[in-house]
């Protein structure tokens, strides 16, 4: 069963892996699907579910709504987001104002069909709203009840700084950090990481698989496989299209094997468990298209890799690591 840890310094817990909707559910996947790796994901432990309203544009909750109807309330902490366009994409549908904050919790309460969130996170960074207000909303959205704590995804080190200090003030907390992150992508790991251990911020990584680059079903100079991520023409293909074309990292991507069947783990559970090493991630989101997907990945909870596993791992992958903190995603801008 999937182990639970502690969100950054709250005395909230969650499952260290998280299940996610982004790009399957109401997209990739049917909904009759999307409900069996949910239930696939509660079988195993999973209590943690994260979603936001822009994906499938507000269609991903409804159909995590439906997935988890039946199951008590307080066995679940559910997660969602507020910041890209949604709807009609009008000049207010975006962004962290207050006139999108508020209209963005009211919305996902209601296609969630709950009356809380217990973790609501601002989806990126607003260059164009003072941070006073956003959290001034935020603050708001919690002492109304409609969400227990407050996260952020993809925000800097300055950023979370800022942010923090604005919460604590306004007497709630920020304990929350959705970034990016894996094995090739460690772009948080300088700047991000010490400040949010030092704020008591912790990490809820997304794409811990690199959307699939670290399965190893990617080959240099080979065709895509038919059905995988690279195929998709909604999001997916996309986000893993420069490591595609890494032909260096994807056969330093396959020496890996030989260190995943020596632990007894698929490409997978490797690329998962090496994310929970790092003792600031409380928890690593995977998605799934298959029930069968949620099983592997969630065996995953509780490995521990030895430090000199990690330390091959690294000397496999040489200075194919993007590591460059400035990486970490701020828009130029709400549509960017």
């Amino acid at each position: 069963m999937v182990a639970h840890r502690y969100l950054g310094n709250s005395g909230l817990k969650i499952s260290e892996i998280v299940y996610g909707n982004w790009l399957t559910h109401a997209s990739q996947v049917e909904n009759d699907v999307a409900t069996r790796c949910v239930h696939a994901a509660l079988d195993a432990g999973i209590s943690s579910f994260d979603t936001a309203d822009t994906y499938a544009n507000t269609r991903a909750e409804e159909v995590l709504a439906d997935a988890l109807a039946g199951v008590p309330r307080h066995e679940l902490e559910i997660f969602t987001k507020v910041y890209f366009p949604i709807g009609k994409m009008g000049p207010n549908d975006t962004g962290l104002s207050r006139k999108h904050i508020m209209e963005g919790i009211h919305g996902s309460l209601r296609r969630l069909r709950t009356d809380y969130v217990d973790l609501f996170q601002a989806h990126r960074y607003d260059v164009e709203t003072p941070l006073e207000e956003t959290m001034q909303a935020f603050a708001d959205v919690v002492r109304q009840g409609k969400a227990l704590y407050i996260g952020v995804s993809e925000w800097p080190a300055d950023k979370l700084r800022e942010g923090h200090a604005l919460a604590r003030e306004l007497g709630f907390q920020l304990i929350a950090n959705q970034p990016r992150y894996s094995m090739i992508w460690r772009v948080i790991e300088a700047e991000v990481v010490p400040a949010a251990r030092e704020l008591g911020i912790g990490q809820i990584v997304f794409s811990p698989v690199a959307q699939g680059v670290l399965t190893g079903k990617y080959l240099p100079g080979r065709p895509v496989p038919e059905g995988s991520r690279a195929t998709d023409t909604k999001g997916g293909a996309q986000f893993i299209e420069r490591d595609l074309h890494d032909d260096v990292l994807l056969s330093r991507v396959q020496e890996l094997w030989p260190v995943a069947e020596e632990l007894g783990l698929t490409m997978a559970q490797l690329a998962v468990a090496w994310v929970l090493q790092n003792d600031n991630v409380s928890a690593a989101i995977i998605g799934a298209s298959r029930p069968e997907q949620v099983a592997e990945n969630v065996a995953a909870s509780g490995v521990e890799l030895p430090t000199e596993v990690m330390s091959r791992i690294d000397g496999i992958l040489g200075d194919s690591v993007v590591r460059d903190p400035a990486l970490t995603n701020v828009p130029k801008g709400r549509y960017s």
